[in-house]
């Protein structure tokens, strides 16, 4: 069985300061998919010291932001890695700290993996039409690596913060959020044309056509108690990988004051 994590991990030092890098380490992972580190490598290998994935037995990976304290993604692997690529594919978001990919053997043969973090985006404001432009890069390198697979190539998994809910299923209060970055219908079908395309989202085929399970929360007011969320850490496939999926779980805190971060940690087994 290979045990695929991704999280937000909402500042890597915050939330090793509140355990979470432990709590991790008891889901018993082979590869971690880290969004929004917000960290140089130096402030990552500070917060993961004295954690189960600080040494060698971890080969730990980094793409931070240009703009300190801001996104980064990073890919934490127990497997062999061949080989590493920083960059979504254009130059616009070179140093954005939005996306790495390994090339990663496993169980379930060679995979390319990535850690993703969509931009948030804000309706008729700039970071809307950075949005854009990162989905439209996104959508090119999804295209390559699905080719790829197809071609005899590695199977592909593409993980991470998505930043959008596909359907009204991945948002509680969907009505109240069809005008608001993040449920815009131009958005969404970016993600419909991937699922069109061919990639599987592993979240909603295993959990079927319920509403969520969500994995961001707000921290403010009752929204985790209440269930109020977003299912917008995801995880997209080729279907070769997709067909081997035994498992999609949402490791959803037991109460508010035990949170690490405003999202849920979500794991696929295979």
């Amino acid at each position: 069985m290979t045990r695929i994590i991704s999280i937000n991990v909402n500042g890597i030092r915050a939330s090793a300061r509140k355990g979470g890098l432990d709590k991790l380490a008891a889901l018993k992972p082979d590869v971690v998919c880290m969004q929004e580190v917000r960290a140089n490598r130096e402030q990552l290998d500070e917060a993961l010291a004295g954690s189960e994935f600080a040494g060698t037995k971890w080969s730990i990976y980094l793409a931070d932001a240009e703009a300190k304290g801001r996104a980064g993604v990073a890919i934490l692997s127990e497997l062999p890695v061949t080989s590493i690529k920083a960059s979504v594919g254009s130059a616009q978001f070179a140093k954005s700290g939005r996306w790495i990919q390994g090339d990663i053997d496993t169980k379930v043969g060679p995979l390319t993996i990535a850690s993703a973090y969509i931009p948030t985006g804000q309706v008729d404001t700039p970071k809307q039409i950075e949005k854009y432009a990162f989905l439209d890069a996104m959508t090119k390198r999804l295209r390559a690596l699905h080719k790829a697979a197809n071609n005899g190539g590695n199977q592909a998994l593409v993980v991470g913060d998505y930043n959008i809910g596909r359907t009204e299923l991945d948002i509680k209060n969907w009505r109240g959020n069809v005008k608001n970055s993040g449920f815009l219908p131009e958005e969404r079908a970016y993600l419909t044309k991937w699922v069109d395309s061919g990639w599987a989202d592993l979240g909603r085929d295993f959990a079927g056509e319920v509403e969520g399970p969500y994995t961001w929360w707000s921290m403010r007011g009752q929204a985790f108690d209440k269930d109020t969320g977003w299912r917008i850490d995801c995880m997209y496939s080729t279907p070769g990988l997709a067909s081997k999926l035994k498992k999609f779980e949402v490791d959803r805190a037991l109460s508010y004051d035990t949170r690490w971060s405003d999202h849920a940690p979500v794991i696929a087994s295979f």
